[in-house]
């Protein structure tokens, strides 16, 4: 739980400072990008960097706009929309990757089905896990699709109300606290799953007020189109590869995420469900992450070197 455990790189490409953990780097290897959600910045991705580098991908983890150790974007808007347009850039302009695979849960969940979608030419396959769907009433009757309404309180607030909550967390102190109750109290995580150490260094990059405002910007995005950039794109995708992974132990997804998962992405290997992990799944079950990144992508870290750079 060293927040130097990697090194960070930084580019400007599209008009802010993003900060992003690059590991692995080389021509020979199968570029990564790993997107982390809400409340998480890259260090939830501690746990994966090193064993995904060994296994012979170029790891890229970026804090998202607003997040960690990232500036908030010269629009104000911490949308998917934009997070999407900022890791393309990263990802082709800045690293000059014309093709790549992706990974995200939570908010990292709809920024990759976003770049799946906006920029096919460029995402090779997509890992998702316990994430925001696209919503089809005729393929998902019958099925699950609400998470319990007492674990919805938050994400009203930070949309509806979210000048009024910062203010009311007025110290660093009071915004870690209330950061460390989605790891713990309000059961996303399996039980356990974090120590108060590790809850610690999750919430630290969260005490800074004017980045947490910024951060709930992404809910208000869903409750106003002024919040947004541009409309995301969430929808169903038949030509990407997926690897669906669900851990079952989250309360704030839906009950059959796993399920609605496939509907969305009928090209997938899985659904497959991980026993005692929840929300936060590439912390709380990383060997079983790790392995299944890596067989998910067998044939491409065995493919010619043509493959991953220009």
């Amino acid at each position: 739980m060293d927040a130097d455990a990697f090194p960070y790189e930084t580019t400007e490409v599209r008009g802010f400072r993003q900060a992003f953990v690059h590991a692995g780097a080389g021509s020979e290897r199968v570029p990564l990008l790993l997107v982390h959600g809400w409340p998480e910045t890259s260090r939830i991705w501690w746990r994966n960097v090193e064993p995904l580098a060994s296994a012979g991908f170029e790891v890229v983890v970026p804090d998202l706009r607003g997040f960690g150790r990232s500036a908030i974007g010269p629009d104000g808007r911490c949308d998917v929309a934009n997070h999407s347009r900022d890791l393309h850039a990263l990802m082709t302009q800045h690293l000059g990757h014309d093709r790549f695979v992706v990974a995200g849960g939570d908010l990292g969940g709809p920024v990759v089905q976003d770049l799946a979608l906006r920029f096919p030419e460029a995402v090779e396959r997509v890992v998702v896990f316990n994430a925001p769907l696209p919503y089809d009433r005729d393929r998902m009757a019958g099925m699950r699709t609400r998470p319990a309404a007492e674990a919805a309180d938050y994400f009203l607030r930070q949309g509806t109300d979210a000048d009024a909550l910062a203010a009311e967390l007025r110290t660093p102190e009071e915004r870690r606290r209330y950061i460390a109750t989605f790891y713990t109290s309000r059961f996303w995580a399996h039980p356990g799953s974090f120590t108060p150490d590790e809850v610690a260094f999750m919430t630290e990059p969260f005490g800074d007020g004017t980045s947490l405002r910024a951060t709930f910007g992404v809910y208000e995005s869903v409750f106003s189109a002024a919040a947004r950039s541009e409309p995301p794109m969430m929808a169903r995708n038949a030509d990407v590869e997926a690897l669906l992974l669900f851990g079952p132990s989250d309360h704030v997804i839906y009950p059959e995420f796993d399920r609605m998962a496939a509907v969305v992405f009928p090209h997938h290997v899985g659904p497959f469900l991980v026993r005692d992990a929840g929300h936060f799944l590439q912390w709380e079950a990383a060997d079983t992450f790790n392995g299944a990144v890596r067989s998910f992508c067998r044939d491409l870290l065995a493919s010619p070197p043509s493959f991953r750079a220009r």
